[in-house]
């Protein structure tokens, strides 16, 4: 994949916590950063899924009741 720069400022408390995080880690700050951005970002697809199931079993009555389920309790497929 290719590679974009990135120049960000931060305070000195930031850089030096990214340095040493980094370093203890056994990484580069790059690394670290590209690892913390990716985390983050695959929390936000977890927390989508997570609010959609929520959602799905507060309002499982309502789906039941407007389109009806099976024996198994599965819903039935709309006509």
């Amino acid at each position: 994949m290719a590679k974009t720069q990135l120049n960000v400022r931060v305070d000195e408390d930031t850089a030096r916590a990214a340095k040493e995080r980094a370093l203890a880690r056994g990484m580069s700050v790059n690394r670290y950063i590209e690892e913390l951005v990716r985390r983050d970002a695959g929390e936000l697809g977890r927390t989508f899924v997570d609010a959609a199931a929520d959602f799905m079993k507060q309002y499982e009555a309502v789906f039941a009741e407007e389109f009806g389920t099976d024996r198994e309790g599965r819903r039935r497929p709309v006509e």
